[in-house]
C-alpha cells in the first residue's frame, strides 16, 4: 500500500504525456504535491493545470534535461518554493530514429538520444542530489527500457542508451545507499505511449510479440507500479530495475 505524508514533493520530468502525465495525475489524487516538468511548456502546463481542477497541487516548468545550466534556476525556484523536494521521476527520453540496422545509424541522431536518454538523466540526477543529501532523504527513478536489458533490432541507440542508464542506476543506488536516498530504474516493455504511437507499426508489432502476456502495458499499471516506487514505502530497495514487461523479462 502505498503512503505518503503530507507535504510531500515528487518533480516528474516528462509530465506532458504518456507515463508521465499518468503519474503526475495519480500522485496528485494520494496527496502529492507534483512538480510538473517537460520541454513542452505547453504539454506540461496542462497537465498541471488538470490536476489543480480536479483539486490536487501542482505547478508547471519548461526543463531541458541536456542543459546543466539552463536547468540550474529552474531547480532552485523549485527548491525556495517547496522546501524540499522529496522524490524524482525523469521519464523524458526519445527512441531517435528506428527500424535501422546498426550500421544505418546517423552518429549525430544517435547522439541526440545519448543526451536526452543517458546525459540528461546525469545532469538532473546531480541538479537534486544535493538538496536530498542535506536531508537525508530521497528517492530518484528513472525509467529506462526493456530495450537496455535485452536490447531491440532496429533500435541501437535507444537500446545502448537505456542500458547505459541501468548501468548508471546500480552505480548511483550504491553511492547513495547509506543515505536515505534510493536511486531505481523501472524498464517497462510496450506501453501505449504517444512516444510508441509513433513509431513504426513493424517495429511495435516485434516488441509486442516478444511479451508472453501478448499485450501492451497500460499506463495506469506503470503509475501504479511508479508511485510505490517514489514513495517512503519503498525503502530497501536501491540500485534496481523493476520489471514491467509482461514477463517478457524477469530478471
Amino acid at each position: 500500500m502505498t503512503g505518503f505524508p503530507s507535504p510531500y514533493t515528487v518533480a516528474v520530468i516528462g509530465a506532458a504525456s504518456g507515463i508521465g502525465k499518468a503519474t503526475a495525475q495519480l500522485l496528485a489524487q494520494q496527496g502529492v504535491d507534483v512538480v510538473c516538468m517537460d520541454r513542452d511548456a505547453a504539454g506540461t502546463e496542462a497537465t498541471a493545470a488538470a490536476i489543480r481542477a480536479a483539486g490536487g497541487e501542482a505547478s508547471a516548468h519548461q526543463i531541458d534535461v541536456t542543459d546543466a545550466a539552463a536547468q540550474a534556476p529552474v531547480w532552485q525556484a523549485v527548491l525556495a518554493s517547496r522546501g524540499q523536494l522529496h522524490a524524482l521521476l525523469n521519464c523524458a527520453g526519445i527512441t531517435g530514429k528506428t527500424n535501422l540496422k546498426a550500421h544505418q545509424v546517423d552518429p549525430a541522431n544517435f547522439v541526440e538520444v545519448f543526451q536526452i536518454n543517458l546525459l540528461g538523466a546525469l545532469l538532473v540526477s546531480q541538479a537534486v542530489l544535493p538538496h536530498m543529501l542535506a536531508h537525508n532523504y530521497g528517492r530518484i527513478l528513472h525509467i529506462a527500457s526493456i530495450a537496455g536489458k535485452e536490447g531491440n533490432a532496429g533500435m541501437t541507440a535507444y537500446s545502448a542508451t537505456k542500458a547505459g542508464l541501468i548501468g548508471m542506476v546500480k552505480s548511483m543506488g550504491k553511492d547513495y545507499a547509506e543515505t536515505g536516498i534510493t536511486v531505481n530504474a523501472l524498464a517497462p516493455a510496450v506501453i501505449r505511449t504517444p512516444m510508441v504511437d509513433a513509431m513504426p507499426e513493424a517495429q511495435v508489432t516485434y516488441m509486442t510479440d516478444k511479451i508472453p502476456m501478448k499485450r501492451c502495458g497500460e499506463l495506469s499499471e506503470a503509475a501504479d507500479l511508479i508511485s510505490w516506487i517514489v514513495s517512503p514505502s519503498c525503502s530497501f530497495t536501491t540500485g534496481f530495475t523493476f520489471d514491467l514487461s509482461g514477463g517478457r523479462a524477469t530478471y
